[in-house]
């Protein structure tokens, strides 16, 4: 949304966006495919140690990770599970949504793939190591809106998304009780929020310092909220 209105306010720079997770982006500036990589969460001692220090970090905004279920699961009473719960999921050791008093039927878990910042940041917080394996998942996901498209097109899916992805047939729950919303998450309530960032590998080129600066201003940060992320 950024980029559209940027590209049709000026005619000095064109932006394109890709999806294709964290690690990718990261790869991608590093490689000199990208003039800016999206991130959400920041630079690892790794990564700094593999490719050097010449990462250049913006916070861009904030944003909430929503344990998501399919609208059929909601429905049927799943509207709110605690930590050891939604672990239990992913670590295969509750397979039945009627474990968590929801109907007699299979879980069906999704994932993000491995460099996905979401991944790291829900395995950090929910199976507290950001390196957990998770054999209960049954499928891979390779950008949030695939997984809402998974979640959407069954009726006994879990899954974990951005915020700003709810709706649609994907219906966020209360996580230890709270629930994912825009203010619990500015207020600091919500526990599953990171920050959002973009980096370059170095000092940005004039395209990329001029569409940093737009997204950071007052026309890209009220560009975030309408999208459902929280500005800075």
């Amino acid at each position: 949304a950024s980029a559209e209105e940027f590209n049709v306010g000026q005619r000095d720079y064109l932006v394109s966006v890709t999806a294709g997770g964290t690690g990718a982006g990261i790869l991608g500036i590093v490689e000199r495919k990208y003039d800016i990589a999206m991130a959400s969460r920041a630079i690892t001692a790794e990564e700094k140690q593999r490719f050097g220090d010449k990462f250049q970090e913006f916070k861009i905004g904030m944003d909430g990770i929503s344990v998501a279920v399919s609208d059929e699961i909601y429905q049927d009473g799943v509207k709110d599970l605690n930590r050891e719960q939604v672990k239990q999921i992913y670590t295969g050791e509750i397979t039945n949504w009627k474990e968590v008093g929801g109907p007699d039927k299979d879980i069906y878990v999704i994932s993000r793939e491995y460099g996905s910042g979401t991944r790291d940041d829900f395995n950090e917080a929910v199976m507290e190591d950001i390196k957990a394996e998770t054999p209960g998942v049954d499928t891979v996901a390779y950008s949030g809106a695939e997984v809402k498209t998974a979640i959407s097109g069954s009726d006994r899916a879990i899954g974990y998304v951005g915020f700003n992805y709810l709706g649609g047939g994907v219906q966020g729950i209360a996580f230890d009780g709270i629930v994912p919303s825009y203010e619990n998450i500015k207020l600091d309530i919500y526990e599953l929020k990171r920050d959002l960032y973009f980096y370059t590998f170095g000092d940005p080129s004039p395209g990329a310092r001029a569409f940093i600066d737009f997204v950071m201003g007052p026309e890209g940060q009220r560009i975030a909220a309408e999208e459902g992320f929280i500005p800075n």
